[in-house]
């Protein structure tokens, strides 16, 4: 929790970084972080919604179809093959009887793990396995990382804005960028640009 008056910013991770994570964490058994970073990045859901998934969501279908808390509009994403492989291949680790569990569930296997737990769960994570960020850790990260990515992969076009606008549910370009960190770099970049 931050103080009043300090600002916090959740940094994204590079993709390497969270390939390499999750295959680190899979290898070491801990499933449950695995899946929840894992599906957060694949699918740049909120934590708040995160948490509510149960497998059965993702039998039989190529479509996730979830009711977003904060907003409470229906989004539908489509599940990324290597995302549905990972689910699949840890489900059978963990030998999942009730798919209508919840994926993420808290140690008493009565309901999901609670959001503040996850941050300090993540941070130990990333000390544990030495993964160093220049902000702060938390579960916005994975938006941040899935956004990184798109607009890495799109070479950074306004295009690729405009769908993570619409994609994370934002009211404006000014906003994702300012929610990526874009506007800052492109102000940062105007020092830079300044030559003799």
């Amino acid at each position: 929790m931050s103080l009043k008056g300090q600002r916090t910013t959740t940094t994204s991770m590079d993709w390497d970084q969270f390939k390499s994570l999750i295959s680190k964490l899979e290898r070491d058994g801990e499933y449950k972080y695995c899946l929840l970073i894992a599906t957060g990045v694949f699918t740049g859901l909120r934590i708040s919604d995160l948490l509510q998934l149960r497998f059965s969501q993702f039998e039989n279908t190529d479509i996730l179809t979830v009711q977003e808390q904060k907003t409470g509009k229906t989004r539908r994403i489509k599940i990324n093959p290597d995302l549905k492989t990972i689910i699949e291949r840890i489900k059978g680790r963990l030998v999942v009887v009730n798919t209508d569990q919840y994926i993420f569930l808290n140690r008493y296997g009565t309901k999901p793990i609670d959001k503040s737990w996850v941050n300090v769960e993540l941070k130990r994570i990333f000390k544990k396995y030495g993964i160093e960020l220049e902000g702060n850790v938390s579960s916005h990260m994975f938006r941040k990382t899935l956004g990184n990515r798109v607009l890495k992969l799109n070479n950074y076009s306004n295009e690729s804005i405009v769908l993570l606008m619409e994609l994370f549910g934002h009211s404006s370009v000014a906003l994702t960028k300012r929610y990526l960190g874009i506007r800052e770099r492109e102000i940062l970049d105007v020092y830079d640009s300044l030559r003799l």
